[in-house]
């Protein structure tokens, strides 16, 4: 997994940075697709450091259990 790095809001849903090897790369997670991995899209935004990505899986996870999610 990568620490996000940064987000940036788009109009369908949010690009997720990250650093790898030195560069940056982004992948797009859309709002329903946030909601079901329970991820809350506003605190992701305001607080990206907080979250990790599994890029092989397209997943997001809180870095503190229960802490960034919807309960």
């Amino acid at each position: 997994m990568q620490e996000i790095v940064a987000t940036t809001k788009k109009e369908t849903g949010i690009d997720v940075m990250w650093e790898e090897k030195g560069k940056r790369k982004y992948e797009f997670f859309s709002f329903p697709e946030l909601i079901d991995m329970k991820i809350n899209s506003l605190d992701l935004l305001n607080h990206p450091k907080l979250y990790k990505i599994d890029v092989k899986k397209h997943k997001i996870f809180a870095t503190e259990e229960g802490y960034c999610t919807y309960t």
